[in-house]
């Protein structure tokens, strides 16, 4: 795929256009620092954009655009602690070949133990996810066809599973401009859309099916929480969220290679999961003490649980089948 007119940048034009449509979006000005970053080589253009609203702690996005080598997006949405929202993430990664991708609404709270949590959010959105990750049966020419357009991208750990939801999209595909545009329909109804979602079964009939919200929607109905119980609770739980991405989110030596290790923690830190240092005074070990070393460090592993689901840990009900996983 030639990516020298490819740019993720029209994502988060949309999300920011369909946003300022129902909130006021307030710039913020403390990461002004990171608005426009070259990589050590030159070749390799970061652009950052921030904003905080009602309801919304930080809207962020950071665009890395590496001509035809490389295109990342990593696109975030943090609800104030006066709502449990789940956050809106999305991560993606595309060179010439390959892309790897992340789309989902982070749960605050952990679905597999908190049931609660997922019938609130995550129950009116299944149909939404299947679209994208069920296998469907198509006919064309005669034949039938089994495909997914959006397919389980493999292994993933234990540890990191614990921040996905039943509707997460974790995939990898070969870059090509229809991946792509079914990507770009996948984070625009994930954020947005609202009403039926039409999903072609044959070549001559569609079929609808019924969903009630994405993240905007779920904005727009969230009610402000009154109690400082659950709000230091909400707080605590991004909090724990942060600590968990800042030390171990996957995208970090990318960040090294292009800026270099001082930049590019701080552009982790200060940045793209703004609110560790100040949501919570609870270190990564103090959240994650399996982590820790006989020396007192943090395991630098991806994972300690040696746990991983080589297939969707949850079946197309939402319910949770991990436990037969690898």
């Amino acid at each position: 795929m030639d990516l020298s007119t490819f740019s993720y940048q029209k994502f988060v034009n949309f999300a920011l256009q369909e946003t300022k449509l129902r909130t006021a979006l307030a710039p913020l000005p403390s990461h002004e620092k990171f608005r426009l970053l070259r990589s050590k080589d030159n070749n390799t253009v970061l652009r950052t954009l921030s904003f905080c609203a009602p309801k919304i702690r930080l809207v962020r996005s950071l665009t890395v655009e590496g001509n035809r080598a490389m295109q990342v997006l990593d696109f975030a949405v943090f609800p104030e602690p006066e709502f449990d929202l789940p956050i809106f993430c999305a991560n993606f990664f595309t060179n010439a070949s390959l892309s790897i991708v992340v789309l989902d609404l982070n749960p605050l709270y952990d679905v597999t133990i908190h049931t609660d949590y997922k019938e609130k959010y995550y129950r009116k959105l299944l149909p939404l996810g299947k679209k994208y990750f069920e296998v469907l049966k198509l006919v064309t020419y005669m034949l039938l066809k089994e495909m997914q357009l959006l397919p389980w991208g493999g292994n993933i750990t234990g540890e990191s599973l614990r921040f996905f939801s039943p509707i997460v999209i974790w995939t990898r595909f070969n870059s090509s401009q229809f991946k792509h545009d079914v990507l770009y329909s996948a984070f625009m109804d994930y954020f947005k859309r609202y009403g039926a979602i039409r999903i072609p079964v044959t070549y001559r009939t569609g079929m609808y099916r019924p969903y009630r919200a994405a993240w905007l929607a779920l904005m727009d109905e969230a009610v402000e929480e009154t109690s400082a119980c659950h709000i230091h609770r909400n707080r605590e739980a991004q909090h724990k969220y942060l600590t968990w991405r800042a030390e171990k989110d996957p995208g970090h030596p990318i960040l090294k290679k292009l800026v270099g290790e001082n930049l590019a923690k701080e552009l982790v830190w200060r940045f793209l999961f703004d609110g560790v240092d100040s949501l919570g005074a609870k270190t990564f070990l103090d959240y994650f003490p399996e982590y820790k070393c006989d020396s007192g460090t943090i395991n630098q592993k991806r994972s300690v649980m040696g746990k991983s689901y080589e297939t969707r840990p949850w079946d197309l009900n939402g319910e949770f089948v991990g436990n037969h996983s690898g």
